[in-house]
């Protein structure tokens, strides 16, 4: 037993050494070359601070922005050390009171509003973190935008049209809007 108990260490550390530290490192080289922004987290940096992420959503519930997918992380909304979805199921009554209760802030904050409103606007996403609305989502909120900002719905919309992301590579998903990076748009919109 002895004899096979120093081979086998020193393979241990050759190959923790190859596989823990070596291959890590290498990878990570390589990221940082091909995709310097992918590989730190697309991070969206304004004034030398960096204010969030392309990747993961945040909270906004001012009339004055457009307002993104529910988040179901807790102890707070896109907190992404706890991401996951609600578990919800369609029979669910919490599910239900949320959606309810996501209606009824929707119509509260633009009563004028009529529209269907879409479904990514009162459900969350599976990982509770999504940045993304739908295009139909970002238009559904456009009267309310424009009008807590004094523009008009022709403006935010042209606007809404700038930051709509096509389908990945053409044919993955579905046309959508960054959240944060069209309330960024806006906050530095000048008419």
């Amino acid at each position: 037993m002895r004899s096979q108990l120093k081979p086998a260490l020193i393979l241990l550390l050759i190959f923790t050494a190859l596989t823990g530290i070596a291959y890590p490192l290498v990878i990570t080289g390589i990221a940082q070359l091909a995709f310097p922004a992918q590989a730190n987290g697309s991070l969206i940096v304004q004034n030398g601070k960096v204010i969030g992420s392309q990747l993961i959503g945040q909270q906004f519930d001012d009339p004055k922005y457009f307002w993104g997918r529910l988040s179901a992380t807790s102890p707070e909304p896109y907190n992404a050390a706890s991401s996951s979805g609600s578990n919800l199921g369609p029979t669910n009554p919490a599910l239900t009171s949320a959606v309810e209760a996501r209606i009824q802030a929707l119509r509260a904050a633009d009563p004028s509003n009529t529209a269907p409103i879409p479904v990514d606007l009162v459900t969350s996403s599976g990982s509770g973190l999504d940045p993304d609305i739908s295009v139909a989502a970002a238009l559904y909120q456009v009267h309310r935008v424009a009008a807590a900002r004094g523009l008009t719905d022709a403006q935010v919309q042209a606007l809404v049209n700038q930051y709509i992301e096509d389908r990945q590579f053409g044919f993955l998903g579905e046309p959508r809007v960054n959240v944060l990076e069209l309330n960024l748009a806006l906050d530095n919109y000048k008419p």
